[in-house]
């Protein structure tokens, strides 16, 4: 019987910066609807893994593979559309909260839906009406929300979440969690998450942990 070729297989990545490394050889697969959590010391390399996996750093040593599809043969820009980037400090562009939710349609050439923004919205406990709001007016939680949202607008294979809920309380950091995992059980999506929070890790979860380098020696 063939064996199933992972979502998303990561095989010994690492990354060094001049003569220091940043993160040590990792290997990994994701699997279609599942959430995995990253978690480590400061220092660790968590977000240079998911920087990597975004296509925003080479890797000094290894290869990423999304269905058996090596990173190095696709362009950058298809790459992403397929695994995307949630930062942990909101990355807003344009003018209005619009302009931000309607983009991963326009590049799509397809024609933003305002009703399906609205409902978006309303999904993380966002009035739809601020929609046309600037972005400057919005709060660091509601700057969070928008942008996770937009990565979202179109599922990706591959979501990579930077602790974005760190700016959120209680309430809004249950429903984001519970949209991301009604989104990775209704399409063929994986999660990897960063989160320091403990009580925001599922328990039976897969965890990976990373270990700082020179803590490890």
């Amino acid at each position: 019987m063939a064996m199933e070729i992972p979502l998303l297989a990561v095989r010994d990545v690492s990354y060094h910066l001049a003569d220091k490394m940043l993160l040590a050889p990792l290997s990994f697969t994701l699997q279609q609807h599942e959430i995995v959590w990253l978690t480590g010391a400061s220092g660790s390399g968590k977000t240079t893994l998911l920087k990597i996996l975004a296509s925003l750093l080479s890797p000094t040593t290894g290869t990423i593979a999304l269905r058996g599809e090596e990173s190095t043969t696709l362009k950058p820009e298809t790459w992403r559309r397929q695994v995307s980037y949630c930062f942990q400090t909101p990355q807003l562009f344009g003018e209005s909260v619009y302009d931000n939710l309607a983009f991963p349609w326009l590049i799509r050439q397809q024609r933003p839906e305002k009703q399906a923004l609205r409902a978006s919205l309303a999904q993380l406990n966002l009035d739809p009406e601020i929609l046309g709001q600037p972005i400057t007016d919005l709060s660091g939680g509601e700057r969070q929300r928008v942008a996770l949202l937009r990565n979202l607008q179109f599922p990706p294979a591959v979501l990579l979440l930077d602790e974005v809920t760190s700016a959120l309380d209680k309430e809004n950091k249950a429903q984001v969690k519970q949209l991301i995992r009604q989104t990775a059980q209704q399409q063929p999506m994986s999660v990897l998450w960063i989160s320091h929070d403990s009580q925001e890790i599922d328990n039976g979860s897969r965890i990976i942990s990373l270990t700082r380098m020179d803590a490890a020696q």
